[in-house]
């Protein structure tokens, strides 16, 4: 399949394990997809490599057959070794330009940008999205520069040409303002994999674009 013409952004889950209220990460990913969620990250900051392995191919073998394709975050070996439908890096990962040629014309390939000059300069490549973080201040991601606010994702909608992927401090609440203010995608960590209801969540956030 090719995962750049047939993906459905809107509801973007980035994975974390340590916030799924000890329920299995397969579990909580196919309440989300159950909801709406039509691409998922997943992103292992502390798993070993034979560990993020697994998940990436038992998160694969679930996800890509419905048509929702698994994107691993920084790790192209772990992406080819999984079949995963794509990659996404950081301004301090692999440029995205070689994360093209590793992953094939036919995957997805993202890319982290926090400032207004990472933005403009992401148009060199060929990328399918760009994530936008952060656009609040959030407790789950603490390294990231000054946040857009919705009056920054408003310019980056009016400066950009490239799919916007809205991250960081976004929840049901706010989503339709960051829509509203131009998001094409609404991407959410805890919001989805805290939630008592995962599948709920994903609905509401995916509402946000009616």
């Amino acid at each position: 399949m090719n995962w750049r013409t047939h993906t459905d952004y809107r509801v973007y889950l980035v994975t974390d394990r340590d916030l799924c209220l000890g329920r299995s990460l397969e579990d909580v990913t196919l309440a989300a997809v159950r909801g709406g969620a039509g691409a998922v990250q997943l992103r292992e900051k502390h798993a070993s490599s034979r560990e993020f392995l697994a998940l990436a191919k038992a998160l694969v073998s679930r996800l890509q057959p419905l048509g929702v394709p698994v994107i691993v975050n920084d790790r192209a070996d772990i992406a080819l070794a999984a079949g995963a439908a794509g990659l996404h890096v950081g301004q301090s990962d692999l440029p995205p330009e070689d994360a093209r040629r590793l992953m094939g014309p036919d995957a997805i390939v993202g890319l982290s940008v926090e400032t207004r000059e990472e933005l403009l300069d992401a148009e060199r490549f060929d990328i399918d999205y760009v994530g936008l973080s952060p656009i609040f201040a959030t407790p789950t991601k603490t390294d990231t520069l000054e946040p857009w606010g919705l009056d920054g994702l408003r310019w980056a909608r009016a400066h950009s040409p490239l799919r916007l992927v809205a991250i960081g401090g976004v929840h049901g609440d706010n989503a339709a303002d960051v829509v509203e203010a131009g998001a094409h995608s609404l991407a959410v960590v805890s919001e989805i994999c805290s939630s008592p209801d995962p599948e709920n969540a994903a609905r509401r956030l995916l509402a946000a674009f009616r």
